[in-house]
């Protein structure tokens, strides 16, 4: 997400990136950072990342903001590096059931008449 905020001609931007956790209903687990994460899990769910889409691995079921792109790098490398379990316990202290936190981003449009 992006902020430009001005005050007499004085502008700043506020840059967020986002480490997230994926999973499929088997429990495969895929670990990523991103600038956009709705473009980026959008492109996850319509299968433009191959590992992905070989494991359909497209519920989000964790992720954090990180205001600064080499310490989301850093993250998600050092998520990267842990033992299943410990991702498993990360997840399960945000999101102890497991549910996709973007089930109703991509909502199909509404039919004619309605």
């Amino acid at each position: 997400m992006v902020l430009l905020l001005c005050r007499q001609s004085i502008a700043l931007i506020v840059r967020q990136f986002y480490v997230y956790i994926l999973s499929s209903t088997s429990r495969h687990l895929y670990v990523g950072v991103t600038k956009n994460l709705e473009r980026r899990l959008y492109e996850h769910r319509n299968n433009f990342v191959r590992f992905t889409a070989r494991y359909h691995i497209t519920r989000l079921v964790y992720f954090e903001s990180i205001r600064h792109p080499m310490t989301a790098i850093y993250r998600e490398k050092e998520i990267k590096g842990w033992l299943r379990a410990k991702k498993i316990e990360l997840i399960e202290s945000a999101n102890p059931a497991w549910d996709d936190l973007a089930a109703d981003w991509f909502e199909p449009p509404p039919a004619d008449g309605e």
